[in-house]
This record gives C-alpha cells, sequence and structure tokens, in this order.
C-alpha cells in the first residue's frame, strides 16, 4: 500500500481533483479524513504551537524527532513529524515511521478481551483461574512470608491492575526480585509465561491496591485460552484487519523494518541524547512470546484509528468491535475509593499518579481536571508507553490526540505539555 501524505492546512485549497479525493479516502477511511482546524471549532494558528513545541526540543537536542496528531470529530486537523529518525540517523522522521508502542499496546489487549465479554466468553466476576487454571493455588506475600491466597483473582483485577501481580521493574520487594530471577519476559510462549507467574507469590492481596503489572500479558492468555487462537492472530483478525490497522504487529515484516526508529535514553550526566541498546524483551522478529501488556510496534495513523474507534463508540468505517456501552464501561474509573495507587511504571493519567485521577478496564481516566492538574475534560481517557508514546481520547470535546517519540525514561513534560497546546487549540467548545 502506498501512502499518501497532505499539508492539512491547505487540504481545501490544493485538492480540486476527484482522484486525488480518491487517494485520501483509501488511505484514511471514510470515518477519517483531513479538515481544516476552523471546521471543526480549532485553531490552525494555535496548533501551530505544538510543531514549533516538537521543533524547540530537537533543536535543543533533547529529542531526535516528534510526531504528533490531533483529530477531532473525525477530521485529522493536525498531523507533524519534527526531526530525525534518531541520534545516529540523520534522515527525516516521516510519518509512517514504526514506533514501539510498549504500554499502548494494553488498552488494545484490553479491547480484545473485551469482545470476548460480549460474546458472552466470561464475566468480571469469573475467577481467572476458570481460564488459567495454573493461578489457581497461588500464594500471596503478607508479614513476609508467602502463605495460601485466601480468595479467587476475578477478571475485573486483572483488567484494572487490582489482582496483587507486580513488574518486576525494581529488587525492593520479593516478588518482583523473583520476577527478574525468574526472567518472566523471556517466557517462550504465553503458556510458559503463565507457568512461571503460578509459581511465584503476588504482591498483595487481590482488590486491595492498585499497583501497574503483568496483569495484562496474563489477559493475553486467557483470551488464547477463551478464543482457541494464538494470541497475535486474535488481535490481527478481530481488530487491525477491521481497524485498517495495517503497520501494527508483535513482528515486524522485512520489508518494513527500514521504517523502524531506533531508541533512545537521556544521559543526565553528560546531558545529552544517546542510543538506547536493547537487550531481549520485546524482539520485533521471530517472537512467540506475543506481550499485551508491552510487544507491540505500530504508527502514529494506525494508532489513531484505534483510537477513533473507541471515541466514535466502538465502530470505524462500518465496523463494530464494541458496543457503546461497553466503551462507555470500559472508560469509567473502577477503582474503589479505599484502593491506594502505587507502584511505579505507568501510572493513571499523562505523567504520574495524581488525585482526580482513576483506572477502567485498560485505560487511566481523568475524574476531576483541577484535581490532576492539567487542562483536559471530566471522562477523558489514556495511556502511555515507556518510550514516551501517549495517547488520549476526550469524549467531551470529541477529541483524539495521539504523539509519539522512543525515548526511554524521558524527563521532559512533553506529554503534559501537548495536552495543555492541544486543548488551548479549541476555540468552540463541543456543544456551544
Amino acid at each position: 500500500m502506498h501512502h499518501i501524505y497532505i499539508n492539512f492546512r491547505n487540504v481545501f485549497l490544493t485538492v480540486t481533483g476527484g482522484v486525488l479525493l480518491l487517494a485520501q479516502a483509501t488511505v484514511y477511511g471514510k470515518d477519517l479524513s483531513p479538515g481544516r482546524a476552523e471546521s471543526v471549532g480549532m485553531s490552525t494558528e494555535r496548533l501551530a504551537r505544538i510543531t514549533e513545541l516538537s521543533q524547540r526540543y530537537v533543536d535543543e537536542g533533547k529529542l531526535a524527532g516528534v510526531l504528533t496528531m490531533v483529530a477531532r470529530n473525525g477530521k485529522i486537523v493536525h498531523f507533524e513529524a519534527v526531526g530525525h529518525r534518531g541520534v545516529d540517523d540523520s534522515r527525516p522522521l516521516e510519518k509512517d515511521a514504526l514506533f514501539r508502542i510498549y504500554s499502548m499496546s494494553k488498552p488494545i489487549t484490553a479491547v480484545a478481551a473485551m469482545i470476548l465479554y460480549e460474546e458472552g466468553k466470561f464475566q468480571l466476576r469469573d475467577p481467572v483461574s476458570k481460564f488459567l487454571p495454573e493461578l489457581k493455588e497461588m500464594e500471596v506475600i503478607k508479614d513476609g512470608e508467602a502463605v495460601p491466597l485466601g480468595k479467587s483473582i476475578t477478571m475485573q483485577q486483572l483488567l484494572s491492575h487490582t489482582a496483587g501481580f507486580s513488574y518486576g521493574f525494581t529488587r525492593g520487594n520479593p516478588v518482583d526480585i523473583a520476577y527478574q530471577d525468574q526472567k518472566v519476559f523471556e517466557a517462550v510462549d504465553l503458556n510458559a509465561f503463565v507457568k512461571t507467574i503460578s509459581a511465584i507469590p503476588l504482591l498483595y492481596e487481590p482488590g486491595t491496591r492498585w499497583h501497574y503489572s503483568i496483569a495484562v500479558d496474563l489477559t493475553g492468555a486467557v483470551i488464547e485460552r477463551i478464543s482457541g487462537q494464538r494470541f497475535d492472530r486474535f488481535l490481527a483478525e478481530r481488530i487491525f484487519e477491521p481497524l485498517g490497522m495495517t503497520d501494527t504487529f508483535f513482528d515486524i515484516p522485512d520489508e518494513k523494518m527500514t521504517r523502524f526508529l531506533p531508541n533512545h535514553g537521556w544521559d543526565r550526566e553528560n546531558e545529552k541524547l544517546i542510543p538506547f541498546v536493547e537487550q531481549g524483551y520485546p524482539l520485533y522478529q521471530d517472537t512467540t512470546f506475543f506481550s499485551g501488556g508491552g510487544g507491540l510496534v505500530s504508527t502514529a495513523m494506525d494508532y489513531l484509528r484505534f483510537a477513533e474507534m473507541l471515541r466514535q463508540g466502538g465502530e470505524l468505517d462500518g465496523q463494530r468491535l464494541l458496543s457503546p456501552k461497553t466503551v462507555q464501561y470500559m472508560t469509567t474509573d473502577h477503582l474503589p475509593a479505599a484502593i491506594a495507587a502505587t507502584g511505579s511504571g505507568e501510572q493513571p493519567g499523562i505523567s504520574s499518579f495524581a488525585p482526580g485521577l482513576g483506572f477502567g478496564l485498560g485505560f487511566g481516566v481523568v475524574k476531576d481536571t483541577v484535581a490532576a492538574g492539567v487542562i483536559g475534560s471530566p471522562g477523558e481517557y489514556s495511556w502511555g508507553g515507556a518510550a514516551g508514546t501517549i495517547f488520549w481520547v476526550d469524549p467531551v470535546e470529541e477529541m483524539v490526540v495521539v504523539g509519539m517519540i522512543q525515548q526511554m525514561g524521558s524527563p521532559w513534560p512533553l506529554r503534559a505539555e501537548l495536552k495543555v497546546l492541544a486543548n488551548q487549540a479549541l476555540i468552540e467548545l463541543q456543544g456551544d
């Protein structure tokens, strides 16, 4: 498929031929097309501030390249690539670049699970051990000792990071240490992953705390068991193909490897951008362990299509994946008031956990924008990835935003800044 890119600011001035209009429809689909910002109540001039911010980060050597997209009411009003492919690759960043989306894989896995939920294949109160019997006799850490688990983990807890699992990010507790020592992410496949996890205690009793974890990888295993399909194939057949997400996968095809970007880190001591040396997981080629929590590669356009499907209540281009009621339920806060958000890694919200934020089934949810401390709308839902990627859907303003970089542990407040700049470009609020 050939990719066609258009200057969106001038699209209505330059598009006069039917052939070009047809080409646009082929690339973007009927439910997403380029549009002039003012036609959907946004300002072209103000949206340009996003590009200016991206350019400043690149000029200062803080980021190699930045790709940003903004859509409102199904019209793509901003799509800009700034900078280069990498610190050691001066070629311009292209709009069809392939990004590691890491934890932005999680909302996709959650949608996959809820497709099965709508088919009556499980209930949220079902014990996870109904589908993963290996987890039936788990233990939990109490007072420093591993003791038998007193209650079953439910599917709702698995989907909301309240099941008691951890991630292995630190060596500050025996569970994370065990994940690292057992090399859980080097499992040959999801079945082996489940077996390894079953022998490691939970960090806490299910339903008592929110803690970011490997729960979404276990969700992928549940999907395999229920559907009888390998997880990557289920995603391809039930989500990627219907949505036209032709550039989203665990395994990068050989012919597309040239579009895969290098990853970066920030050398704090020398204050400079450096290549990030990746080891092992994820592999991105010859993959057999399909990580629903962090293994996917995608493009900004593909992820915008996924997010736009959510904004439209589960449907895009006539392909319905979920009911609007299910999307609404997934993007409602599922955390009881008594649960304290703890842990490390991605947290509900744009940068770090704060008052006013909650978590649904696969998404961070904004409950109170004032308490959260960043401009936005109540009911907005989002998630990000470890290499600095971010997306959010604002159902009040009918806006979708995607931001893509490739930098691990970025110290820059780019996500919050992008939120401010996208929202300040609104000149007509929905319903005004």
